[in-house]
């Protein structure tokens, strides 16, 4: 097939905050320099921001390296954070933990919380006002490699292939883009992150990845409850001991409410279904008080890298690196992960920036990894490098006490030895299906709680029928029959979408439903479904999320 060559200096993948923090850094380089770096974005999303979702409480730290002026610059960020609260649920109370009895790394007081999406839209026009091109509705289809196994580029999505594989008229072949080094920031799950893992072998020797799922509401709230600036965060109930994980609570902007819960993966029942566990925490009487007489405004859901210091890959190969969520930068404890995303961007464009200077191309940018070791990423994941394993071992409750004790320890000056393993692979906890019973029905009300078709309306999803589908079995039908057998077909609970229906002895895929969570791939408990870019463009169109 003849395809167009583009060619670049510098390709990114993925336009969120890693992504475009790198190419806002390279172009600040170049002037400052007095050299032309061309640098290319590819989101998959059809615009800047559809597919970005996050709580989100954002440190400003990176942000204030980077664009030191952004106040000035009218950065979608302008709800400070006032009052913070942690608590602990049970089916009718709450119980609040003193702050003062709460680790400082948790205290949330002074940084800002919004919308990721918005912010991510803005950081696009920043990268444009420098220079940078940014090619929404075009996704990385496949990576490109020369001779000698050095990453060269990307070729984009074919457009206009119908469902049977076939060419139809609208067809137009991808388009192969070439780049001296390729930057993939993605996310967590990724299709090419997966690709480069197995290829250049980049998780052999580190800890296996963990990974949860977070779903998320935003609402519009009568003022009379509304505070903005402050957020709460919550253990216990609805999850319970069922599954690792907790709830957030965001008052920002004009009578806006943020509200979601993330569920670890890994959990044994496999009844359990995190969209209804989700529904539930709204049946709570502190927060169906708040949300009375409201508007639900937003839907979505996203995975996240949970697996912390152990589970890092090797964050660099042939020809580019891993950044962001790709790598795995969130710190758990604080679960956050947008200003660590957006200091690895700002740290792989430096050591690209020093290669090209060198005339360098396709090599190893072998300063990345000693850069980011040395950063305060660095050192945040050094120091909560023992929460995963805590909360694995000992769950919600006690996993959290043993991690606040740790943080005490350290703000201390008082620092443990040793650094903990996973205890088990990601997904060898889910037991059969006949192990646990169905667990109680959730029956939406329509006014606080809601079927899964409702909730994807205000996702604004847009998929073209007529293609092949992205989500693919690895399974033989064979094994197809005895994995739905043995573990009940939990691809119909866990996805937040509904895209996985029982029929039958089968189970149906519909793929116009997804929300490019990657659920399906990152915590099925045989491995047995792959997810793959759709036409670029396809997905969700989150607005404000």
């Amino acid at each position: 097939m003849t395809r167009d060559l583009i060619e670049y200096d510098v390709l990114i993948i993925g336009a969120g905050p890693a992504g475009l923090a790198a190419a806002i850094r390279l172009r600040q380089l170049a002037t400052e320099n007095g050299r032309e770096i061309s640098v290319c974005v590819l989101e998959k999303g059809a615009q800047i921001g559809a597919h970005i979702l996050s709580g989100a409480v954002i440190d400003p730290v990176a942000l204030d390296e980077l664009l030191p002026d952004w106040r000035e610059r009218g950065a979608p960020l302008q709800t400070q954070v006032t009052e913070d609260e942690m608590l602990w649920l049970t089916a009718r109370g709450a119980l609040a933990a003193p702050h003062w009895s709460l680790p400082p790394q948790l205290d949330n007081r002074g940084l800002y919380t919004g919308s990721l999406g918005e912010l991510c839209r803005w950081l696009g026009e920043q990268a444009e006002a420098l220079g940078v091109e940014l090619y929404p509705g075009f996704s990385a289809a496949a990576p490109c490699f020369n001779a000698q196994g050095a990453l060269t580029g990307v070729i984009t999505g074919d457009m206009g292939i119908n469902a049977a594989g076939e060419q139809s008229a609208r067809f137009t072949p991808g388009i192969e883009i070439r780049a001296r080094y390729t930057l993939v920031a993605e996310g967590a799950g990724g299709s090419l992150t997966r690709e480069l893992e197995a290829h250049y072998r980049l998780r052999e020797g580190v800890g296996e990845s963990h990974y949860g799922l977070g779903i998320k509401e935003v609402w519009r709230i009568p003022r009379a409850r509304h505070r903005a600036g402050m957020v709460k965060h919550f253990l216990g109930w609805p999850l319970g001991r069922a599954a690792g994980g907790g709830g957030f609570l965001y008052h920002y902007g004009e009578d806006l409410l943020a509200l979601g819960l993330v569920t670890h993966f890994g959990y044994r029942d496999p009844q359990l279904s995190p969209y209804d566990e989700f529904q539930r925490l709204k049946t709570h009487p502190r927060i169906a008080a708040l949300l009375e007489g409201g508007e639900r405004l937003g839907y979505g859901a996203r995975s996240i890298n949970e697996g912390g210091l152990q589970s890092l890959p090797r964050l660099v190969f042939p020809g580019g690196a891993l950044l962001g969520c790709a790598a795995g930068f969130l710190n758990v404890l604080r679960l956050k992960g947008t200003h660590t995303a957006m200091k690895s961007g700002m740290l792989a464009a430096e050591a690209v920036a020093v290669a090209l200077s060198a005339g360098h191309q396709h090599d190893v940018l072998s300063d990345f990894p000693v850069a980011v070791a040395a950063s305060w990423i660095g050192q945040e994941l050094r120091d909560t490098r023992n929460v995963k394993p805590l909360l694995l071992r000992f769950g919600s409750l006690f996993g959290a006490l043993c991690s606040g004790l740790e943080m005490w320890l350290l703000a201390a000056g008082i620092r443990l030895p040793w650094t903990l393993r996973h205890p088990a692979p990601a997904r060898s906890g889910m037991a059969g299906g006949r192990d646990y019973p169905p667990r109680p029905p959730l029956k939406p009300d329509g006014v606080l709680t809601f079927d899964r078709n409702s909730s994807l309306m205000l996702a604004n999803l847009s998929h073209e029928h007529d293609q092949p589908p992205h989500l693919r079995r690895q399974n033989t039908p064979a094994q197809e029959s005895v994995r739905i057998i043995r573990f009940g077909a939990p691809e119909t609970r866990y996805c937040p979408a509904g895209v996985y229906e029982l029929e039958g002895d089968a189970v149906r895929i519909n793929s116009q439903n997804c929300l490019h969570c990657k659920a399906c791939e990152l915590s099925d408990p045989e491995h047995s479904l792959l997810w793959h870019p759709p036409e670029g463009g396809s997905g969700p169109q989150y607005v404000g999320m």
